[in-house]
């Protein structure tokens, strides 16, 4: 465990949940992407714990938080009943938030679910299939059925090269800030992926949540990759959430997983989008 960092679990409907509390200032809950635990944040969370008081978590299924059934389904909205639970353990009032793909989806199911938990939403690309117009849509689901695909028949490797690859992510040739934490298979992480690639895929594949469900005023912040493809549905997503919500997408240092390529670079611009409400607002 890092200097000055405290971790701890808190008891939901049918899991215990781990988390990790990192920094002071006000309190930035961070919502990871695909198979990423509390700790693939290690970077973005030290980039940022000068000023925010930075929570992680794992999702029910990965690592550390290990559910009383593990072969129950959880849907996004399970997951945001958990993130909830987190912040009332670790926050006295509304948090600032960053939501990272499926993080990011869990955070809108929050707003939607749970009015006043989350004072702030940064929403970078979202996996919310039902943001799309139908075509989009179409090339979405038969793209991420190619992941459901390969996994069936090659197992999580071959599905998250095909992840990687729908994402427009080339490990082999991105480029990075120096010194970047790396995260290599681990028997650990496989077993994350296959959890994701087993249940979270399909309960993105299946979210109900729509447009509909997020207030046209509602304090969310679309944003997106600088590189990210401009077909990616999950970059779709944003563009359509910021349309319906009449504001401009903000473009964030890297790609789809520029947290983890540029955390000092993205860490700057999730400060300088939200200094005023840190510290206006919710100091």
């Amino acid at each position: 465990m890092r200097d000055g960092s405290k971790n701890g679990y808190v008891t939901t409907d049918g899991a215990r949940i781990y988390y990790q509390v990192v920094g002071s200032g006000p309190t930035l809950f961070v919502a990871q992407s695909g198979e990423g635990d509390a700790d693939r944040t290690v970077d973005l969370a030290d980039a940022l714990a000068d000023r925010f008081t930075v929570v992680t978590y794992d999702r029910r299924g990965l690592s550390r938080s290990i559910p009383d059934e593990p072969d129950a389904p959880v849907s996004l909205r399970r997951h945001a009943d958990d993130a909830a639970a987190v912040l009332r353990e670790v926050a006295g009032g509304p948090v600032l938030m960053l939501g990272l793909s499926l993080g990011a989806a869990v955070g809108l199911h929050l707003l939607s679910a749970y009015p006043g938990i989350v004072g702030k939403l940064i929403a970078h690309e979202p996996i919310a299939l039902r943001f799309l117009d139908p075509v989009e849509q179409r090339v979405a689901r038969e793209k991420l059925a190619g992941v459901t695909a390969a996994h069936r028949e090659s197992g999580w490797r071959a599905a998250a090269a095909q992840v990687a690859a729908v994402l427009g992510i080339n490990p082999q040739e991105q480029d990075t800030e120096p010194d970047v934490t790396s995260f290599p298979f681990t028997a650990q992480r496989a077993a994350n992926f296959e959890f994701f690639l087993r249940n979270d895929l399909d309960a993105a594949l299946t979210d109900p949540l729509s447009l509909a469900d997020v207030a046209r005023g509602a304090a969310v912040i679309p944003a997106v990759g600088q590189t990210s493809p401009r077909d990616g549905f999950d970059y779709l997503s944003a563009l359509a959430l910021a349309e319906h919500l009449d504001v401009v997408p903000v473009r964030f240092p890297g790609g789809h997983n520029g947290n983890l390529t540029h955390p000092r670079a993205f860490g700057e611009k999730v400060a300088e989008l939200l200094r005023v409400t840190a510290g206006d607002r919710l100091r």
